[in-house]
């Protein structure tokens, strides 16, 4: 799945990312996420592109969907007998796609939407989420040439090697609708181009796109590694995405609170807070350490119900957070914002390290 000539240089930095989510829940075509995100091109250059979209499989919301990329025939064989070990398969088929003249050296794409098995979670003794996601992590280890890059409840990851919009053309996106979207723009520094390293990177509900470069990816990935998850897919963002899964899901911190793990305030700035807050940023940054993401980044991450866009705490990536109404916007350049909604009710820049989260309106459900 790598393409031809990607492996051996670097490239400066740039990368693209984009989100739209609605706090109604109500649910918008993916040719809006295309066109704002297509705005950035020249951020991009053609070694990855992809969206996320949550609310896309209203039909099978009680089922994981899994979205696997297949180097061969065999790769797939061996892939379904697992996973009809492991899962009830209500559904399964190619994704469907279009020839785009710049998409090319495609896998074999197919989604499966699936259940654990009853027997298999008695035996395992853990909850639907926890197996699904460790079995996807052995798949993704274990069976060579199968990579499942999507395996969250009525959303998917659809991504590639491309500019974005020609990504989205060929997933045929405009005939989804979300009411989150978030969208990705490539431009690899230190890992190749290849299908499985496009963005977005998703496990279970949560899915993150990532514009910047993590120095600490080394110690962030040997402290995640004894907790179970993997960095199989040859990019730095990865670990991001288990890291907010470790935190929220399993150590039951929230969203504001991951943020201030993975972006921790410099101890100057903890040492003027009140005593309370003292003692809380002190006590996260010294038990989760090692989750500390250093270097330049800012981070559009979704989940099942809302969106959070975050930057390092020197800000050194751009982001712009847009409102209007119950919609909100987040992307790399205002521009990309005011190309699908230029009339805004408030437009602003987070501040570094500090992050903007939007959950549905109350009473809302998917």
């Amino acid at each position: 799945m790598l393409s031809e000539g990607q492996n051996n240089y670097r490239i400066p930095a740039g990368c693209a990312i984009s989100g739209i989510f609605s706090k109604t829940g109500k649910r918008i075509g993916g040719e809006k996420i295309i066109k704002s995100i297509s705005l950035m091109r020249e951020r991009s250059n053609g070694l990855g592109g992809g969206f996320a979209g949550y609310g896309i499989y209203p039909d099978y919301k009680d089922f994981y969907a899994l979205h696997v990329f297949y180097d061969s025939q065999k790769a797939k064989e061996e892939c379904e007998a697992f996973l009809e070990r492991h899962f009830d398969i209500v559904n399964l088929s190619k994704i469907p796609t279009k020839k785009v003249p710049s998409i090319t050296n495609e896998p074999l794409i197919w989604r499966y939407f699936v259940k654990p098995l009853p027997t298999k979670l008695e035996s395992s003794q853990l909850d639907e989420d926890e197996f699904t996601a460790r079995t996807v992590i052995k798949v993704n280890v274990n069976i060579d040439g199968a990579y499942i890059f999507s395996c969250g409840k009525n959303m998917g990851v659809f991504k590639a090697v491309g500019y974005p919009e020609d990504v989205g053309e060929f997933y045929k996106l405009d005939q989804y609708e979300a009411y989150c979207w978030t969208a990705h723009g490539r431009y690899p520094t230190n890992t190749p181009g290849w299908w499985g390293g496009a963005h977005p990177f998703a496990l279970l509900d949560l899915s993150v796109v990532h514009n910047g470069e993590i120095s600490s990816y080394d110690a962030n990935r040997r402290f995640i590694e004894m907790y179970g998850y993997k960095c199989t897919l040859l990019t730095d963002t990865e670990v991001i995405t288990y890291i907010i899964d470790y935190l929220c899901r399993k150590q039951g911190l929230t969203l504001k609170e991951a943020a201030d793990v993975i972006a921790a305030p410099f101890w100057s700035t903890i040492a003027k807070k009140d005593e309370k807050e003292k003692q809380r940023l002190t006590y996260l940054r010294n038990t989760f350490s090692s989750l500390l993401i250093t270097g330049p980044f800012s981070l559009i991450i979704g989940f099942a119900s809302g969106i959070m866009a975050i930057n390092d705490r020197l800000k050194l990536r751009s982001m712009v957070v847009g409102e209007k109404g119950d919609n909100v916007y987040v992307a790399s350049e205002e521009s990309a914002i005011r190309i699908i909604e230029p009339d805004l009710d408030r437009v602003f820049a987070p501040r570094g390290g500090e992050p903007v989260i939007y959950t549905f309106n109350k009473g809302v459900k998917i």
